[in-house]
């Protein structure tokens, strides 16, 4: 089939194999590299392994589609913790360049997108409004503004372009075969899983991030059922200022990711517990929850509250598989190690077998069994982290086994993402927590067993939410 013309838009290159090349050729390169170090029967040495991940990195960058997407989305999945540890920090600093925030569009470029958008220029429809961005992403970017009934709102404006990037990959079966084949180069921990699946999975959720009408009805779904809750926040959604490229919303303020790291340790307990809360109650609840662990989507209140942003992407489980989930966390939590291993089998994780021992899935787990049996409350730290990441993602020794014998669902990509990305996010608070009576409470139907807990108890009881 012949390539369609390659368009530019606002620099950003929509041809099929125009833009698959770049990565094709940087998979055979690092796929042949992979090849060379395993008949050598050694992993890459650090400075190898560098230069590897700063191409992968740099590519993904210049994308400006759904690979950058893509790329963003893994960098914060602790997948690079499967790599031999010399090689972990060139991993992760690489990666971290993908997190950065974009450059932003200029600022008459943002206003025709608004004026196209919502029939009038930004100071027309709004009664304030700031020409540069308080945030800038891989989508869009924010600007600040004034409703004329004086609310105060949050505008987020796509880039031109970006939408048509982004759905042009998603049809390039090219792309999407190269960029798997990256990443199995990559991250071999993920060999045994199902790649189609995975592409599958991280596709449709990026599809959905350029839509911001979607966007707008997730975010509204949140909002509703978090309503006057204690302790979460949800902005509002202002529908009729909001398109498939413009997203207005109810301005939170509060405090950023850099400033909460260093509030008194008070703060950072009630954050930590917040934004755990919110993630796993989601899932349990709703049967909805909001992939995106990033820092940069909490605003921090010195109330100790939380409010929540960025619903581009979320995933919905069905009733079944939420209470799969649900049994699996309970008897993890009861330390049930042929019921867990039961679970696990019955999930799509595990070939009963081939696959681990229910004693050997219980050594897998130890350290989280220790932050919910041990002693608490849990001191959340990046120790802590490093230490659970390098004994369920190494691979070496009993537990690298069980890591290359199980596989990961692809419906389960995200779930695994948020659980392992919320930990992470404690840990960088070093927020103190009842781990234990928390998830006992989420998972076992246990009583309330903190404030917070007792106020969010009496808030389901009075609003009979979902369950």
């Amino acid at each position: 089939m012949a390539d369609e013309p390659a368009h530019d838009i606002d620099g950003i290159s929509t041809g099929r194999v125009r833009r698959a090349v770049p990565m094709a050729r940087l998979a055979v390169r690092s796929t042949g590299e992979a090849v060379i170090d395993s008949l050598k029967r050694r992993p890459p040495d650090p400075e190898t392994y560098a230069r590897r991940a700063e191409r992968y990195v740099e590519v993904l960058g210049h994308s400006k589609g759904a690979l950058m997407k893509a790329g963003q989305m893994l960098s914060v999945i602790p997948v690079g913790n499967s790599v031999p540890t010399e090689n972990r920090a060139a991993f992760q600093a690489a990666m971290s360049r993908l997190q950065a925030d974009a450059p932003p569009m200029a600022p008459e470029l943002a206003a025709e997108v608004i004026s196209s958008e919502l029939g009038a220029s930004p100071n027309q429809v709004f009664a304030e409004f700031s020409p540069m961005p308080i945030a800038a992403a891989s989508i869009g970017q924010v600007h600040v503004g004034r409703l004329h009934d004086g609310r105060s709102v949050a505008v987020k404006v796509q880039y031109p372009g970006v939408a048509d990037a982004i759905r042009s990959d998603l049809r390039n079966t090219e792309l999407l075969g190269v960029f798997i084949q990256l990443l199995l180069s990559i991250v071999p921990r993920l060999s045994r899983s199902d790649p189609k699946g995975i592409a599958a999975e991280i596709s449709e959720r990026i599809a959905e991030e350029v839509d911001y009408t979607l966007e707008a009805s997730n975010q509204r779904f949140f909002a509703d059922a978090y309503r006057g809750h204690p302790f979460i926040h949800v902005p509002d959604v202002i529908t009729e200022l909001s398109t498939a490229r413009v997203l207005t919303q109810e301005l939170a303020e509060g405090l950023g990711w850099s400033d909460a790291l260093v509030a008194d340790q008070e703060l950072r307990n009630s954050w930590g517990e917040v934004i755990c809360r919110f993630a796993h109650q989601s899932m349990q609840r709703l049967g909805t929850f909001n992939t995106d662990p990033h820092p940069g989507n909490y605003i921090f209140h010195t109330d100790g509250t939380v409010s929540f942003l960025d619903f581009g992407s979320v995933k919905r489980f069905s009733p079944e598989r939420v209470r799969r989930l649900k049994t699996s966390f309970a008897a993890a939590m009861r330390q049930d190690d042929r019921a867990f291993w039961q679970s696990a089998v019955d999930g799509g994780g595990l070939d009963p077998s081939t696959g681990p021992s229910p004693e050997e899935l219980a050594y897998y787990y130890e350290v989280r069994n220790e932050l919910h049996h041990g002693p608490q409350p849990v001191k959340w730290s990046p120790e802590i982290m490093a230490r659970l990441m390098e004994h369920e993602y190494g691979l070496k020794g009993r537990s690298g086994k069980v890591a290359r014998s199980a596989s990961l669902p692809p419906d389960l990509v995200f779930f695994n993402r948020v659980d392992l990305g919320v930990m992470a996010i404690l840990a960088e608070l070093r927020s103190i927590g009842e781990g234990r009576a928390i998830m006992a409470e989420i998972y076992e139907d246990a009583g309330p067993g903190t404030p917070l807990g007792v106020a969010d108890t009496e808030f389901w009881a009075a609003t009979a939410g979902p369950l």
